[in-house]
């Protein structure tokens, strides 16, 4: 065999070996995930709260207890989580939201949120207002066609100035 079909054959070996490590872990994944989702499922409560402020911050820096961020692993450490402080009864809490949650909360208003723990799963209701709609995800092109027209917009802007 020449020693170009030795290389594909490797190659083609540590890609299936690959393919076969990220299947069995994909599983597990969704396996404890499945088992967290059912945890939040049970704890879940509805409560009343006052949005103070949402940043998305690293969890180092998002003022949740230390017994919290110790459990998170190391390699989670350095991700930005949306971080809601919210004012539940007479306490001040630093809560973590759903990424949808979270673009959906309005900020110094009061809102019927489900929480479990310090988690919020889900905003019911706002007082005094609607809902934030939600941003739907869209692809590259359109963020591009997006971009350009804000340029556009913005170069309008300066030549009436001028």
């Amino acid at each position: 065999m020449s020693t170009l079909t030795i290389v594909l054959l490797v190659i083609l070996i540590i890609l299936i070996v690959g393919l076969v490590v990220l299947y069995f872990m994909g599983n597990k994944a969704q396996k404890n995930q499945a088992q967290s989702q059912e945890m939040l499922e049970a704890a879940k409560q509805p409560a009343t709260i006052l949005v103070i402020d949402k940043k998305r911050l690293k969890i180092t820096e998002s003022g949740l207890p230390k017994q919290v961020i110790d459990q998170v692993p190391w390699y989670s450490k350095r991700m930005k989580l949306p971080i809601v402080k919210a004012k539940i009864g007479p306490r001040v809490m630093t809560m973590i939201a759903d990424g949808n949650v979270f673009e959906q909360l309005p900020l110094k208003k009061e809102c019927n949120v489900i929480i479990s723990g310090l988690y919020i799963t889900d905003v019911k209701s706002v007082r005094g207002g609607s809902l934030l709609p939600v941003k739907k995800a869209t692809g590259w092109r359109a963020w591009l066609a997006e971009k350009a027209a804000g340029a556009a917009n913005r170069a309008q802007a300066n030549n009436k100035k001028k």
